[in-house]
């Protein structure tokens, strides 16, 4: 709708004529919302958007309530992305509905079969959003201003790039979680290793594989970094659990910093200094606790549920 408010204008026109303008705005500030989210949660350094990291701890706690059953736990990562591209995509329909709203009855041209006086501006512009992002171009209701002929293709553009931007952030989260899973798994196999033969101390262990370890958990850290949804996914076996083998990496390394050889302790010092990075990191994105390191890999533990794996006795 286009109105000009002149002296004679009458108020309650007055008053609409504002408040279309107000849900455009809203519609425009709804898209450049779902566009810094989208920016920040998949291509800033810092990996964390204002949107997303909320939608995620909601899947978290959600699905806490099934705490006994592991399969649903283990789904708390998948269901949390996939509830984030279905949000992302619910308000930028939303966005550009409220957009076309305004100028549903004179910017828009109807196909023959379409009776305009029998149609309903907020569903039709809810209809055309959603045809439009998702590049269907039914073609019975059709952009005629020239604002909208060309809004209404970068709405078009818009959706492909966030289709884009979903699968690329499932691409991405992958690698991150394989590196985390195989870094557990090098943790636990050691420990069972020496678990095995109690004799084996830590002197024995060479340093190649220490500073491999330590080289593993500031990948890790960095990993929490930049893709901060892999943080709720949940690994069901203790073995593949960072959150259960954590614990271990900081005993080995007080071992390790006993040790009468200096290359023993230097890569002793170095997965001490990885795991602190990492368990600062946590805390403060994460677990928002008080404590000291050890309180907070005791709290990432639990918060996976794999409290019970870290007061089992360790070499």
């Amino acid at each position: 709708m286009v109105c000009v408010i002149g002296s004679d204008c009458e108020t309650d026109l007055a008053r609409r004529c504002a408040a279309d303008a107000l849900i455009a705005v809203v519609g425009a500030l709804l898209v450049a919302v779902v566009v810094h989210d989208v920016f920040h949660t998949l291509f800033h350094p810092v990996g964390r958007g204002s949107v997303s990291p909320h939608v995620m701890k909601l899947v978290w706690w959600l699905l806490r309530l099934f705490r006994h059953d592991r399969r649903i736990a283990s789904l708390t990562g998948p269901l949390g992305i996939a509830l984030v591209v279905i949000t992302w995509g619910a308000m930028a329909v939303l966005g550009w509905a409220m957009l076309y709203f305004p100028q549903m009855a004179d910017g828009f041209a109807y196909g023959t079969e379409l009776n305009p006086a029998d149609r309903h501006s907020a569903l039709d512009a809810l209809y055309v959003s959603l045809v439009t992002i998702g590049t269907l171009g039914m073609g019975d209701i059709v952009p005629t201003s020239p604002f909208l002929r060309v809004m209404v293709p970068m709405e078009a553009l818009f959706g492909f790039m966030l289709l884009t931007a979903a699968v690329s952030w499932v691409l991405q989260i992958d690698p991150a979680l394989r590196r985390r899973r195989v870094l557990a798994l090098q943790l636990s196999t050691l420990r069972e290793a020496r678990r095995a033969n109690p004799d084996l101390d830590v002197d024995g262990i060479p340093t190649g594989v220490l500073t491999g370890l330590a080289a593993a958990i500031v990948e890790a850290r960095n990993d929490f970094t930049h893709y901060g949804a892999t943080y709720y996914f949940r690994d069901v076996e203790a073995d593949a659990s960072l959150a259960a083998s954590l614990e271990y990496a900081a005993r080995l390394a007080n071992d390790g910093a006993a040790s009468t050889h200096p290359q023993t302790r230097l890569a002793a010092a170095l997965i001490t200094a990885a795991v602190e990075s990492l368990a600062v990191l946590l805390n403060q994105n994460f677990l928002k606790l008080d404590g000291n390191i050890d309180a907070v890999i005791q709290a990432y533990a639990t918060d996976h549920r794999h409290g019970e794996q870290r007061r089992a006795p360790t070499a």
